[in-house]
């Protein structure tokens, strides 16, 4: 029971933060390296890509929807543009959206459920409340509908999915912070004469930033998905920026003549999700903290 006496559902396991111990386990893990070297390889080329490749929104209407060739590797779209180009462009602008997104709620979670796990009373009954409102709301609806407020446009879905995304991790840096309040080390520095605004950021902030930093990254394949797809919808980015979700859109149209429209952006979606989801559950395993394995 809290606040008022009305009944909340119990936090989640809190997952440990990493440390050395738990950084060496997640290195040890052969799922974890598959994942990392995924995502390595579309890292360098993000960054590489635009120094030896030529620029991705440049049309040439003398190719248009040319196949495969030594010059155009993936080939070209309706506009005769470099498919390997804006496969390796739409890296940047997915996975670069992706980690807003996790960045973003990730602050919104610790400063909510900081403030209500560690100053307690009213606040916390009230942030608690707004976030079991937001919890108890269908993310994708939810989603659909700040978006439909905003307009469609890619920085318009990062602040939608934004909105729809901190609840969870403010929901768990709540029970961290609760936790901290009666740590040896919190007690210590307020018998010392710390003042409480300092105690939670020096003894409280650094344990809950830790241990929501790693529930974030979790999702980061999920936010990669849902990006794509609302992107796909026409929601996110607007043509000619190159994106993954809104290539496949393009791409869906001329696939029965032109299927290699889809080759860039589906493998790079596909290597994304892969190495999120591989990373993200040896994550899960060497910060858990039933530890299960």
């Amino acid at each position: 029971m809290t606040g008022a006496g009305i009944l909340t559902p119990a936090a989640p396991p809190v997952p440990r933060g990493l440390d050395g111990r738990t950084t060496r386990a997640l290195l040890a893990s052969p799922a974890a390296r598959a994942g990392l070297a995924m995502a390595a390889v579309l890292l360098v080329a993000a960054v590489v890509g635009p120094w030896v490749l030529p620029d991705p929104d440049l049309p040439d209407y003398t190719r248009q929807l040319a196949p495969p060739s030594p010059g155009n590797l993936l080939g070209t779209d309706h506009a005769g543009r470099d498919l390997l180009a804006r496969s390796v462009a739409g890296a940047r602008s997915s996975l670069g959206a992706a980690v807003a997104v996790m960045v973003l709620s990730a602050v919104v979670g610790i400063v909510v459920g900081t403030l209500a796990g560690a100053v307690g009373g009213a606040l916390d009954t009230v942030l608690t409340r707004a976030t079991d409102v937001m919890l108890g709301l269908p993310t994708l609806v939810l989603t659909l509908a700040v978006v439909g407020v905003l307009g469609p446009g890619h920085l318009n879905l990062v602040l939608a999915m934004v909105v729809t995304s901190w609840a969870s991790l403010a929901r768990l840096a709540r029970s961290v912070a609760q936790g901290a309040r009666h740590r040896p080390d919190v007690v210590a520095a307020r018998m010392a004469g710390v003042g409480p605004v300092r105690a939670v950021l020096t003894h409280v902030v650094p344990g809950v930033t830790a241990q929501v930093s790693v529930a974030a990254t979790l999702g980061l394949g999920d936010a990669v998905l849902l990006l794509a797809g609302l992107s796909f919808l026409g929601l996110g980015t607007q043509p000619p920026t190159a994106e993954w979700g809104t290539m496949l859109a393009a791409g869906r149209e001329t696939f029965a003549f032109a299927p290699w429209q889809l080759i860039g952006p589906g493998a790079g979606l596909v290597l994304a999700v892969a190495a999120a989801t591989l990373v993200s559950d040896a994550l899960r395993d060497v910060t858990d903290p039933r530890g299960h394995r």
